[in-house]
């Protein structure tokens, strides 16, 4: 039985490691497709859609915020503020953008 439990802890060891993979590059892979995107939009003449970098960093802002929760490592502090100002100022473009021009000031 003892044996058994061993088992089904290595293997919960070796999925969190699969997952922790799996979103480090579902994070670059949201960069990319962000990029992209922005870039078929500026040769289309569409401008700039400032809500899909909004979607992309914020990916990496929650994983730098968790990583210092659980680790207390002063760079995941510090990576977690500057995602979060580049977040701020990617949302407020987004939302500003939307606004129609008469609005505008």
């Amino acid at each position: 039985m003892e044996k058994s439990r061993a088992e089904l802890r290595s293997q919960g060891i070796y999925e969190q490691e699969i997952l922790k993979q799996a979103i480090a590059g579902a994070a670059t892979v949201r960069l990319v497709l962000a990029t992209v995107f922005f870039l078929a939009q500026l040769v289309t003449g569409g401008g700039i859609h400032w809500g899909i970098w909004f979607l992309a960093f914020r990916a990496h802002m929650t994983t730098f915020r968790v990583k210092y929760r659980r680790l207390r490592r002063r760079h995941g502090l510090l990576m977690a503020i500057v995602y979060k100002a580049l977040v701020l100022l990617l949302s407020t473009c987004h939302l500003y953008s939307l606004l129609p021009p008469s609005a505008v000031l």
